[in-house]
């Protein structure tokens, strides 16, 4: 739906529903220009800290950094410490009246500790990501956290556009269907029958993803000619405090509310 006519109770209705919205032209034009500015010059100039792809061992990635393409960046980290322009993007007013609604709190936080990033994905060394929730990765009081992906230029199937299963956020599975890495087993039949209904999340520039943390989601490979650029960050309801002693506790969380780009 687009930013502009969309209705925060039906917002909420639909990710309570789905566990996903896309809000579309949520940041315009200049705004695109100048984060995309800022993710270019960073990444032409491997500004750490940065990920690389040789470094998940995903499908499709170089086996190491010493491989060949195995200097392919995958995500530049600590996005809200590297330039104002995305802290401010980050913590904008605009984020925080979606943000609010979605998670149905008074306030809400964006972590510097996940997906406090510029996500890149490279034509020839990209990798393939499988089916995962992102609450792999985090340890907070509840497993309610909400991630905001910003296309900072088309993303589509060719180049590697997030895939979703609508509704998967509510299911509670059995540990056995997951692997040894929290990844959806695509051996088991009932995983297969699960992830037949998974659908594209095609995006334009400008246009923000917002899913649940504990949806299921994956990416393929980019087959274009072009890098792909997103802006990534994941917040949650102030009085949902990370786990003290783990990763998610390493860094201080940062308000929402300052002036927008």
């Amino acid at each position: 739906m687009s930013f502009e006519t969309a209705d925060q109770s039906l917002l909420a209705a639909a990710f309570r529903r789905d566990g996903y919205v896309v809000l579309r032209g949520f940041a315009d034009e200049t705004e695109v220009d100048t984060l995309r500015t800022v993710a270019g010059e960073h990444l032409a100039l491997g500004l750490a800290p940065v990920e690389f792809e040789a470094d998940v061992g995903y499908p499709g990635s170089p086996s190491s950094r010493s491989a060949e393409g195995g200097s392919t960046v995958r995500r530049l980290l600590g996005a809200a410490g590297r330039d104002p322009r995305l802290r401010s993007w980050a913590t904008s007013e605009r984020a925080a009246g979606v943000l609010t609604a979605l998670l149905e709190a008074d306030s809400v936080s964006v972590s510097q500790c996940h997906h406090n990033c510029i996500m890149t994905k490279h034509p020839g060394y990209s990798s393939a990501t499988l089916w995962h929730q992102d609450n792999r990765y985090w340890s907070f009081d509840k497993e309610e956290l909400v991630t905001m992906w910003l296309a900072l230029g088309d993303e589509t199937r060719a180049n590697g556009c997030l895939r979703v299963i609508p509704g998967s956020h509510v299911l509670d599975l059995d540990r056995g269907r997951l692997d040894a890495e929290l990844f959806l087993r695509p051996d088991l039949a009932i995983n297969k029958s699960l992830i037949t209904t998974a659908v594209p999340v095609e995006l334009r520039a400008g246009d923000v993803l917002f899913f649940h943390s504990r949806l299921f989601h994956a990416a393929g490979k980019n087959l274009s000619n072009d890098t792909k650029l997103s802006v990534v960050f994941t917040y949650h309801d102030v009085n949902n405090r990370p786990i003290a002693g783990t990763r998610s506790a390493q860094f201080m969380s940062l308000p929402l509310g300052s002036a927008a780009l």
